[in-house]
């Protein structure tokens, strides 16, 4: 017996990993030959939300540090954004003096938002 099912609308999806590409400065071309694919196929997952492979979306989610949890789970809080994700992969990639001053930098922001609170 066939099941009736429906499927996936993988647009959102596709167009966060778009964003993700674009926020890492990794061209379509780039992506495509560190994973060895053609860039047309990112593009119709991009654009088209075409279906990829699970070798493919695996690989394109950890490249590109994107959370799949809000497109799966829309009703649970990601534990972790994409946007989070690709924060701590640049962090990662700093050195000491770099995380010195993103230390200062996250510090204010704090603390300008705390006096917002208090003026509120």
């Amino acid at each position: 017996m066939k099941r009736n099912i429906e499927k996936y609308d993988f647009k959102a999806l596709g167009q966060a990993i778009k964003e993700a590409r674009n926020a890492k400065g990794m061209s379509r071309n780039q992506l495509a030959d560190i994973m060895n694919i053609a860039p047309r196929y990112i593009a119709s997952i991009e654009n088209s939300g075409q279906h990829p492979s699970l070798q493919i979306f695996y690989e394109l989610v950890t490249i590109l540090d994107v959370s799949v949890d809000q497109f799966f789970f829309p009703d649970k809080e990601a534990k972790k954004s994409s946007l989070r994700r690709q924060l701590e992969s640049l962090i990662d990639e700093m050195d000491s003096k770099d995380l010195v001053i993103m230390t200062a930098t996250a510090k204010g922001i704090k603390e300008a938002k705390s006096e917002e609170r208090t003026e509120n």
